[in-house]
């Protein structure tokens, strides 16, 4: 009884490993440059030292200089990041 329960559970995890797909992968990004978009630079990045001033200083070659920027680059695209997640509810409400 206890070996067949393990092997439902081994394919449902199978099934849910091979149910993820290129839309989910691409949902996960587009929330993830949802979140850096957010990201107010008075209240959360400058207190914490990723501000811009400090990203145009020269430490554009640091991963901490590279995230600044990939943060700024997302803020800045903004209106294709609300164009997208308008695409991206129409095509959840069609396909269900």
């Amino acid at each position: 009884m206890l070996k067949g329960s393990l092997a439902r559970s081994a394919l449902t995890n199978n099934h849910f490993l091979l149910k993820m797909g290129l839309w989910t992968i691409l949902e996960g990004f587009l929330l993830l440059a949802n979140a850096m978009a957010i990201l107010n630079e008075d209240r959360f990045l400058a207190p914490r030292g990723w501000s811009f001033s400090e990203f145009s200083t020269g430490q554009t070659k640091s991963f901490k200089g590279q995230l600044i920027g990939l943060i700024y680059a997302t803020q800045y695209m903004r209106l294709p990041l609300i164009l997208l997640n308008a695409i991206c509810i129409v095509v959840m409400l069609i396909s269900g």
